[in-house]
């Protein structure tokens, strides 16, 4: 399986605005959620937790909301107190 970065996430769900955009990028992240490995172990769904976090901040959709539901995958994954 390839991996996407945020940018190119943004990128394939450049042809869509709004809501549409965000879900299709959520789509995405979620294709590539590996969150049975560790440290997370399948202890829950990080990439679920990162889109509902981001769902909090005030993000335009594409790249902008793209970068931030990565970044806090990556916090997720990279907190001690998740491991």
């Amino acid at each position: 399986m390839q991996y996407l970065t945020a940018e190119q996430i943004a990128q394939k769900a450049d042809h869509l605005d709004g809501p549409a955009n965000i879900n299709f990028i959520n789509n995405l992240f979620r294709d590539q959620d590996e969150s049975h490995l560790w440290p997370i172990l399948n202890k829950f769904n990080v990439t679920e937790k990162a889109i509902e976090m981001a769902m909090q901040y005030d993000c335009s959709p594409g790249i902008e909301y793209a970068c931030v539901v990565d970044n806090l995958i990556g916090e997720i994954v990279n907190d001690p107190q998740n491991h």
